[in-house]
């Protein structure tokens, strides 16, 4: 059951304004650069920034990508970010078809956190500087089980993170087939996780395309088990109408989107429901702005898409 949420403007026009805009673009001009091994400081693994262009410091997110995608795919959703002042890194992890253990993404993306207090400076736009002590960390997908995974103590990092987001998470094919390390333990708000959480479903990501592919974010295993298992303060939000690859850009390979139960309505605005939920979250974590997400708990049909359910724990 979702706790209730005092609003403090009591101006509905306001508040609606104020909510409206973080589901179009931001203000901000976006710079999207590729960082591979020919950067100094070298990354782990190469990486797809997109930041501010206009000089400033500004918090960081990093993205994870699903199994067996590519971090490009995500451009759209990094770019609408990046434009409300939130600099987006997004690693790419080695390609394998073969479902294996999460230990060699999730060192991974350790190594890639730590790369940032040297790396991400020498890269980012003239004037344009890293907030480090304000990091959030998102993954979509199984990248959702690697970035909950490293939060909850499965890899080191030296830096902090204050936020954790999973869009659409999977942590495997079953509730006896998760992949390693096994986090979902099926016991109420039983993550050790003390930081604000977002958790983005998506309402036909547990339906099956057809009878020849298995559901892409399968009953058990998926956004709401994840939700359950979150301490407070966390927030959930299902994307009725949508499946688990329509936040990726129209250009990603149709033979890997095919795979998965997809919406019948446009992915642009999936893509801004994701995204402007995202802001108004990081907004609210990183930057103490909490306007935005509690008129959008206050009033889900403020968003492009049909969000349900919408949930959150406070305390």
């Amino acid at each position: 059951m979702a706790t209730s949420t005092q609003i403090m403007n009591p101006s509905t026009e306001v508040l609606e304004t104020a909510v409206t805009s973080v589901f179009q673009p931001g203000k901000l001009a976006v710079e999207v650069i590729p960082v591979d091994h020919d950067t100094n400081p070298t990354p782990p693994i190469p990486i797809l920034i997109a930041s501010p262009k206009d000089a400033g410091t500004y918090p960081v997110a990093i993205l994870l990508h699903g199994f067996c995608l590519q971090n490009h795919f995500y451009e759209q959703v990094l770019r609408h970010i990046a434009s409300f002042g939130f600099i987006m890194v997004a690693p790419q992890f080695h390609i394998s078809i073969m479902a294996k253990g999460d230990t060699e993404d999730i060192t991974a993306a350790a190594e890639v956190t730590d790369w940032l207090t040297k790396g991400l400076p020498s890269v980012l736009p003239k004037g344009v500087e890293p907030n480090l002590s304000k990091i959030a960390l998102a993954g979509h997908s199984r990248g959702g089980h690697t970035a909950f995974s490293l939060v909850l103590g499965h890899g080191k990092t030296n830096l902090k993170f204050s936020a954790l987001i999973g869009l659409d998470p999977v942590a495997g094919t079953g509730k006896y087939l998760q992949i390693s390390p096994k986090i979902l333990t099926y016991e109420p708000s039983s993550f050790d996780i003390t930081m604000p959480v977002l958790v983005i479903g998506t309402g036909l990501g547990e339906e099956k395309k057809n009878i020849l592919f298995p559901s892409c974010a399968p009953k058990d295993v998926n956004h709401r088990e994840f939700y359950n298992e979150c301490k407070a303060p966390c927030y959930y939000f299902v994307t009725k109408d949508y499946g688990h690859l329509d936040m990726l850009d129209d250009d990603a390979p149709k033979f890997m989107t095919c795979m998965c139960k997809d919406g019948n309505n446009c992915k642009d605005m999936m893509r801004r429901t994701v995204a402007g939920i995202m802001v108004a979250f990081l907004k609210a974590v990183l930057n103490e702005e909490d306007g935005d997400l509690r008129v959008i708990l206050k009033d889900p049909k403020l968003a492009p898409t049909t969000l349900d359910p919408v949930e959150h724990r406070l305390a």
